[in-house]
């Protein structure tokens, strides 16, 4: 029996183009949104100054104008929600502009539309790669009170014949 509303968080990436393949191929959902969040440019630039120690520039985006990183997360969306309809998912858009991090973005949204199950891809990252780059999709994992179906990344050994 197919659950009522999926969520599948979609940046772009090969691991969220994966976790779409398998949502498609292993998942039954009445409707699929294909989530995209992003972070406005001035927000993303005063974050990058202070990360850097350099002063904050007097920098304010035209408000005639569309945010860049709005553009071209409808774009990635676009992307997405095609790979999903492609998979066999009935699936629609949505972007939402992050206030905070991106995981907390995915699971206020998840919250929101009252999904059942949120689908993500992971980098697989391990070690001190692991410690330094936190995933979204294992802050997803912990902070989210919802199931959760998360696809790994392509190993090495997963794709040797034999």
């Amino acid at each position: 029996m197919p659950c009522d509303v999926m969520l599948i968080a979609y940046d772009g990436s090969d691991h969220a183009k994966r976790a779409i393949e398998y949502a498609g191929r292993f998942l039954a959902a009445n409707k699929a949104v294909v989530l995209t969040a992003w972070e406005p440019m001035v927000r993303q630039a005063a974050r990058m100054s202070g990360l850097s120690g350099v002063m904050q520039p007097d920098w304010v985006p035209d408000e005639d104008i569309d945010d860049i990183a709005y553009t071209d997360a409808r774009a990635i969306n676009d992307e997405g929600l095609q790979l999903a309809k492609a998979a066999g998912l009935n699936a629609e858009p949505r972007t939402a502009e992050c206030t905070s991090t991106i995981w907390t973005t995915i699971v206020e949204c998840a919250d929101e539309l009252d999904v059942d199950l949120i689908v993500a891809g992971t980098r697989g990252s391990t070690g001190i790669r692991a410690l330094l780059h936190s995933s979204v999709a294992d802050a997803v994992l912990k902070h989210c009170h919802r199931p959760v179906f998360l696809v790994p990344p392509i190993t090495a050994k997963a794709t040797q014949p034999g």
